[in-house]
């Protein structure tokens, strides 16, 4: 799944570790979301969004994974 949380954390100027304090995960939980090695949780999806107060469609991209 793409997503535009860096994007994001940028417009907001923090930093990986403060997202993740702020969201109750670790940075390298946020770390492996940007990069796109882990999807989060429809539930931690949804903590981000309301966290940047935008629609879930705005942060994340569903795309099918070719395997």
């Amino acid at each position: 799944m793409k997503n535009k949380i860096k994007v994001y954390r940028a417009m907001h100027d923090l930093t990986q570790d403060q997202l993740a304090t702020k969201l109750n995960v670790t940075r390298q939980t946020i770390l492996a979301i940007e990069k796109g090695k882990y999807d989060p949780s429809l539930d931690l999806a949804f903590k981000i969004a309301r966290y940047f107060r935008v629609s879930i469609e705005e942060i994340f991209t569903y795309e099918v994974r070719k395997e």
